[in-house]
């Protein structure tokens, strides 16, 4: 509001930055979590009657706290599906948390990390994306990730375990994000193809968070995980 002009003007927030962390998401109330649905799925934020699109290059990257449940809005399975991979992340190895320890130690004392970092610029990140995207994934493997997933909404096919543990499949964007997550992956490893490894690799973190699971598998102590990897030992790899 500018009060000498009695008038409103608009003020971007913190959406129409090119990578948006959402630290404990699962703790935003109703609206916040549609804004940011709206900028995941139309990249694009309406306010108003007025709808702004956003940059190209976009990312949107979230936490949550499994544990606490108090004052917590569980995402809607619409949401999670927007997200390309659902990482879990556990206690770090004695090493790694030595290191963490060390570099806090080392910020109290106002020192600068010794270590040298080059920051990556647009075309970096752009041109990272082309390489990806251009990684080869024959047909074959095409077709296995299209049959794991769709394991997932037919799993009478393979198990009747698997058929009352399974409430809901994964969607489409089961079967893309896992496709462009093991280009990625290839593309770390310095490989110009998609192996099965890659595949098998990255199907618990596309899948884990576009599957349901029924009562049943709450009963017998199944876990998403569990179901995953019973998947990928009965879909044929090529």
């Amino acid at each position: 509001f500018q009060p000498q002009e009695g008038s409103f003007s608009f003020q971007k927030g913190p959406l129409f930055h090119n990578f948006v962390l959402a630290d404990e998401i699962n703790r935003s109330p109703a609206k916040v979590q549609s804004a940011l649905l709206e900028a995941m799925a139309e990249r694009q934020i309406t306010v108003g009657r007025t709808t702004y699109p956003l940059d190209e290059l976009f990312l949107v990257m979230a936490t949550q706290n499994p544990i606490e449940q108090e004052g917590n809005f569980p995402l809607p399975e619409a949401q999670k599906d927007r997200f390309l991979l659902h990482v879990n992340i556990t206690y770090p190895d004695p090493r790694t948390e030595q290191k963490i320890l060390q570099l806090v130690l080392k910020d109290k004392l106002s020192e600068l990390p010794t270590e040298t970092f080059k920051p990556l610029s647009r075309e970096d990140v752009l041109q990272a994306r082309k390489a990806v995207l251009a990684i080869h994934l024959a047909p074959e493997l095409e077709m296995y990730i299209v049959q794991l997933v769709e394991a997932t909404r037919n799993p009478q096919a393979y198990d009747q375990d698997l058929m009352h543990w399974i409430a809901y499949g994964a969607s489409t964007r089961g079967t893309i994000s896992l496709a462009l997550a093991s280009k990625a992956h290839a593309w770390l490893k310095g490989r110009d193809y998609v192996s099965p490894e890659d595949i098998q690799c990255l199907a618990p973190d596309a899948l884990r968070h576009r599957i349901l699971l029924g009562y049943d598998a709450e009963a017998d102590g199944i876990k998403t995980d569990d179901v995953i990897a019973r998947l990928l030992s009965l879909v044929p790899v090529p």
